[in-house]
């Protein structure tokens, strides 16, 4: 060449075949996501799906929010789950219905509404009750909008337009005709018994409505005298100076108790012991000054907490001895005064024995061995109360005080009205110590039962309540029991699939030990029990059985709903002819579980929709004690089984540091700001990376990590978009052994997404999903590709091969991926099918050829050898020996012959994406690169001989030896045919 002649690299940029697509690389999801919204509302895609003949229906129940605020990340967490499951059975082959729906009645709008009074001054009770519960229901009604929006927002698809509410008048029918079936039954009973009162919202609640909060509460240890002899006046009372020796007379000891409700005192009617504990007989010998034990007088305590009840009275090992064993005979035949008998002003109110009783549930791990024992105010306690007889007493009102009329205590509160503790407790403390019956006090912070609507601390309190006998025998088919919990239990163990398996531990023992369900609440905004009762001369109530009465209720409530119980009018419009026999209507309200429990009812079973029993119900884990144990009692004891076939539990959402979310704290995220800021999309995919069984974390960090795996899948699909071209169709058995190797992953993955789909496995499925896309094709598959896909001849066998395993992953992932990403995937659905809808679409079937386990080993171990020859070259582009890999020319030592062969009958040089290689079977001399994991494989790296092909970047020995200059043969072939 002549020094005066110039030379140019000619720009063959425009003869590439590049990628061309107009999919976004930035996706823009808060602004785009409200038009597919749009536009699937404008399709009525839930509807079309309905039309798709001879599926089989698969059902997911709704379990009902209240329609009581905007929506928390935990409902972001179920509603967005429900949806995975709904859109990925219906892709399956399914008839996936799903009506969303809401709980409407109870305390939490009750409360709102009552909130909005105090705020203006006025009194819930002189409001009419129809008034007052007019507006509950425009409330709830205006919070089912806001509500019904926010979750359309996440893209969760749904009977939308006929949702099911528990206010609607169907409903309120429908949970009448439920309760009186209970009444019809016999199962229904009045009682009084203690349950879970809430003193600020004045109503009982369910244990489903309770949770529990540290709380600081008194503990006293109390002497309750040995009467002796039994029935007579003589206290065990020992004065200090009392110098008589006696030695083992147990007759003149007390017995001690401790407690942390000093206000159940005055309510106490018994002592239980232990029988299996080890008791003795203690003597105080010494005591320090400002103490309460007296010198002389002899204590019974379990031997395992004498010690420690000792150190809280101020005495030391010296100051007390053991004088013998007490035997649970000894224990039994003994009677105790109660500690506040012959107190002054008491009016002989506690002038009665306390009898001493065996019971199970005394335990040695804390407090004296004895349990003081109140019917009025325990489950333990009134369970005992029963088996033995005991009185109840009726001593606390709905407002938590004293009766009135109760010597010393009347009028003091327990808690007042806004859940601070009152009096009671102080001044009960007092008179034991003016008693001197009091040993010690002290305080403790411990969990304890609170509402978890006012937050306030509950009590348990003796009243008048409803109840179901959950261990009454009933008629009709017996096939899973004859008792309410005798069919739960059969139904959990052998009807019902539990997702993860230990739910049915949970519920099991739950329903194993409840005691029977308390249906009544005093409230207001509800289904009213729809009862009559007659009150006898013992106080016993008879409810009025009469199937007539029931039929007039229930079409009264459909067509007007249940204010129509309320009117003045009520008893006499429903009793018709029997409104002269003395009948009473009753005023209180069905438990809201009852409601939602009753939904299995008027949704699956009497909606066109619907069907029974359901598939799946899907809720939180405290739904153990809610939703599922609540319907399940509900069919139990009307249908005779459970509802559902399976149940699937999620945990809570914690922040990013795994603390439990409290405004306070300011660590608070709530769906609409994620959706904000990234998108809906970007909240499905963090459930779907998420192990749902366990607590979840979420916080700006995840997110951004959740946001950035997005971006990852985002840009494969970009790809694959932009090189998808019409075509000649390759024959399957013509197809390179590279992508008939990806439809064999491909086949290997259509069964394990739909088994993951079937399991609810949304996070494997996601996995196994985003390892494909991301290492088996970004980094492997559409890296090797790339080069027959730019370069190469768009009508070679290589390159039309590609663009049909391109296809094919097209309808595949995006249909695989369209329960998870539902926005995206129909964005890439649309890139190649713009009048369609990948929501309208199943999972593609996959041919049975496509299935070939010896291909995948073989390249299996093509892409083992692949690893070591990419490592070696990653050291050579560290070091600056080389820029990229197509400036190498490895030479590869394979000890397999086998791997040899395999190796030499595919263009291994693509595999590794070099310019040129060699494969041999010489021994790998010293310091060549290895990997231990790939046993026979040594690498040493060698640049490539030649020049760099202009257009394809390569660098080969016939580079600039053809027609086009600067290009290698192939290029200069594919540019001549242009």
């Amino acid at each position: 060449m002549c020094a005066d002649q110039t030379t140019t690299t000619p720009d063959y940029k425009d003869t590439l075949n590049l990628p061309q697509t107009d999919f976004p690389m930035r996706a823009g999801l808060p602004k785009r996501e409200p038009d597919w919204l749009k536009r699937w509302e404008e399709m009525a895609i839930y509807d079309r799906l309905r039309e798709k003949e001879g599926r089989e229906p698969f059902l997911l129940h709704d379990g009902p929010p209240y329609a009581n605020g905007n929506l928390h990340i935990g409902h972001g967490l179920n509603k967005i789950l429900k949806d995975m499951v709904v859109r990925s059975q219906q892709m399956m082959g399914r008839d996936a219905r799903y009506v969303p729906g809401w709980d409407c009645h109870g305390l939490p709008i009750e409360w709102k509404i009552e909130e909005k009074y105090r705020q203006k001054g006025r009194n819930k009770d002189e409001v009419p009750v129809n008034e007052f519960r007019g507006e509950c229901r425009e409330f709830a009604r205006e919070w089912v909008g806001i509500q019904r929006d926010e979750f359309k927002r996440l893209g969760i698809t749904g009977n939308w337009e006929n949702p099911y509410l528990t206010m609607d008048f169907g409903a309120e029918a429908t949970i009448a005709e439920e309760f009186m079936k209970f009444v019809m039954n016999g199962t229904l009973y009045q009682g009084s018994k203690p349950v879970m009162w809430s003193v600020v919202e004045k109503t009982a609640l369910a244990e489903a409505e309770v949770e529990y909060h540290d709380h600081q509460s008194h503990m006293i240890w109390v002497r309750f005298p040995v009467v002796s002899p039994a029935g007579s006046d003589r206290l065990a009372d020992q004065p200090e100076d009392s110098g008589a020796d006696m030695a083992s007379d147990i007759a003149t000891s007390s017995v001690v108790i401790w407690t942390t409700t000093p206000w159940t005192i005055p309510q106490n009617r018994a002592v239980c012991f232990g029988p299996e504990i080890s008791y003795g007989l203690y003597e105080v010998t010494g005591r320090p000054e400002e103490c309460w034990a007296r010198i002389g007088e002899k204590l019974l305590l379990a031997d395992a907490l004498a010690e420690d009840v000792f150190r809280q009275s101020r005495l030391d090992e010296t100051m007390y001895r053991r004088l013998r064993d007490v035997t649970p005979a000894e224990l039994e035949a003994l009677t105790l005064a109660h500690p506040l008998r012959h107190v002054d002003g008491a009016n002989g109110e506690w002038d009665y024995d306390v009898p001493m009783l065996p019971g199970d549930h005394v335990t040695d791990d804390a407090g004296t061995g004895f349990v003081h024992t109140a019917p009025s105010h325990g489950d333990d306690d009134y369970q005992i109360g029963l088996k033995h007889g005991l009185p109840m007493t009726h001593n606390v009102g709905e407002d938590g005080t004293f009766r009135e009329s109760l010597p010393l205590f009347g009028g003091l509160a327990i808690f007042d009205h806004k859940g601070k503790e009152g009096k009671a407790n102080t001044v009960v403390i007092n008179a034991l110590v003016e008693a001197k019956r009091l040993l010690a006090r002290g305080r403790l912070k411990h969990s304890y039962p609170h509402s978890w609507r006012s937050k306030a601390p509950l009590i348990y309190r003796n009243t008048p309540q409803w109840f179901v006998a959950i261990d009454r025998q009933l008629g009709g088919d017996d096939t899973y029991g004859k008792t309410i919990r005798e069919r739960a239990l059969t139904s959990i163990d052998e009807l019902v699939t539990w997702t993860p398996a230990n739910g049915r531990n949970r519920i099991h023992a739950m329903i194993e030990n409840r005691p029977d369900w308390v249906l009544s609440r005093q409230r207001a905004w509800g289904v009213p029990l729809t009862c009559f009762v007659k009150r006898r001369d013992d106080g016993t109530v008879e409810l009025l059985q009469d199937e007539a009465v029931n039929a007039r209720i229930v079409e009264a409530f459909r067509a007007e709903g249940a204010d129509c119980w309320f009117e003045d009018d009520a008893a006499a419009r429903f009793l018709g002819d029997r409104a002269s026999e003395g009948w009473e209507k009753v005023t209180d309200i069905l438990d809201v579980w009852f409601d939602s429990g009753s939904t299995h009812a008027f949704v699956m079973r009497d909606r066109e929709d619907g069907g029974w029993p359901a598939d799946l119900y899907l809720e939180g884990t405290d739904q153990h004690r809610g939703w599922f144990h609540s319907s399940l009692l509900q069919a139990c004891g009307t249908v005779g089984r459970a509802p559902y076939k399976g149940v699937l539990t999620h945990g809570f959402t914690l922040d990013g540091k795994g603390m439990k979310m409290s405004k306070s704290l300011g660590n608070t995220i709530v769906p609409a700001e994620v959706v904000k800021q990234y998108g809906a999309d970007i909240l499905r995919l963090w459930v779907a990376q998420t192990d749902y069984t366990a607590d979840q974390r979420i916080g700006p960090e995840i997110l951004k990590g959740v946001a950035d795996s997005y971006r990852r899948l985002r840009n494969a699909f970009r790809f694959i978009l932009g090189s998808i071209e019409d075509h000649e169709a390759v024959a399957y058995a013509e197809m390179p052994e590279l992508e008939r190797w990806v439809l064999h992953r491909l086949a290997e993955l259509d069964a394990e997404v739909r088994q993951g789909y079937t399991a609810y496995d949304f996070q494997g499925v996601f996995q196994k999903l985003f390892t494909f896309i991301t290492v088996d094709l970004s980094a492997y598959y559409l890296d090797i590709r790339k080069d027959a896909l730019y370069c190469g001849d768009p009508a070679s066998v290589e390159a039309r091969a590609a663009r049909d395993v391109l296809d094919a992953l097209h309808a595949r992932l995006t249909t695989w991926l369209a329960p998870i990403l539902t926005f995206t995937m129909e964005e890439v659905w649309l890139e190649r099918h713009p009048d369609g809808s990948v929501h309208l679409q199943d999972f593609p079937e996959t041919p049975a050829e496509w299935r070939d386990d010896a291909l995948a080993a073989k390249w299996a171990r093509i892409r083992a050898a692949r690893r070591v020859v990419t490592g070696a070259l990653e050291i050579e582009r560290t070091e600056k020996r080389i820029g990229s890999s197509l400036e190498a020319a490895p030479v590869v030592h394979v000890a397999d012959p086998e791997l040899r062969a395999a190796l030499e009958s595919v263009p291994f040089e693509d595999i590794c994406i070099t310019s040129q290689i060699t494969v041999t079977g010489d021994a790998a001399p010293m310091g060549a690169f290895t990997l231990p994991e790939v046993e026979g494989v040594a690498v040493i790296p060698a640049e490539s001989d030649g020049e760099k092909c202009a257009r394809c970047w390569k660098i080969l020995p016939d580079v600039g030896l053809h027609t086009h200059s600067q290009t290698c043969g192939r290029c200069n072939a594919v540019l001549s045919a242009q």
